[in-house]
């Protein structure tokens, strides 16, 4: 199709782009004015114990360290986690996010902390949904050396580096809008596209029909006498 082919079509179905206008402005309204929503995050870390060597913990971190928090995010991202959180009054959208703390100087992952998020309407919620996050993380990790049977002086601690503190999201309305009308120009324009071609269609039909029933409407039927051979 040439675009003045499509340009005629669109003149000739305008009423659908008008249509598809008058949908996308309602659909707009919500964009326009979001639903506040709250984001949640806190930070916690997996400390070994306190050695007579090593009386400060974050002086002794280890990967393994990481690679004992990173199983037990894995739990929790299972079904099984998942309906965990669901049974301990997790609602919303939740994340878990290993950090990398790694530098030029510190090895990747040398220190295994872990970003927990939760997303609510209500900031409340998000804060108790991080908590409750934590809580459960925390019951993993010691569930994951207890069932090693290592002694409890000598098993790994969750401490929470940063408490859960909710922080308003306000998404960019700029782009959201532009994104409705793009999408409501792409589906106006195919819809009066398929619109037009169906209607040709069926006018087409129509006038074959209307013209093969004028054609069989001239014809007289000639009588045939009585006895005559049918011709």
């Amino acid at each position: 199709m040439s675009p003045g082919e499509l340009f005629r079509t669109l003149r000739r179905r305008w009423y659908v782009l008008v249509g598809a206008a008058v949908l996308a402005a309602a659909g707009a309204v919500p964009l326009l004015r979001p639903a506040p929503a709250y984001v949640s995050s806190a930070i916690v870390v997996v400390k070994p114990p306190v050695t007579g060597t090593h009386p400060n913990q974050l002086a002794n971190l280890q990967p393994p360290l990481a690679a004992v928090s990173y199983a037990a995010v894995q739990q929790l991202e299972a079904p099984a986690g998942a309906a965990e959180l669901r049974a301990a009054g997790v609602r919303g959208t939740y994340r878990l996010i290993p950090r990398n703390s790694g530098t030029s100087v510190t090895p990747r992952y040398l220190i295994p902390s872990l970003q927990v998020q939760a997303e609510h309407r209500d900031p409340g919620a998000a804060d108790r949904a991080v908590k409750t996050v934590v809580e459960v993380y925390t019951r993993h990790v010691a569930d994951l050396q207890a069932g090693q049977q290592i002694p409890e002086a000598a098993r790994m601690s969750v401490s929470v580096l940063v408490p859960p503190t909710p922080v308003a999201q306000s998404g960019t309305k700029s782009r959201a809008l532009a994104g409705a009308v793009l999408l409501a120009a792409v589906c106006g324009v195919a819809f009066a596209l398929w619109t037009d071609r169906l209607l040709v269609c069926r006018d087409r039909l129509r006038r074959e029909g209307a013209g093969a029933g004028s054609g069989n409407a001239g014809r007289v039927p000639v009588p045939v006498p009585v006895g005559a051979p049918a011709r």
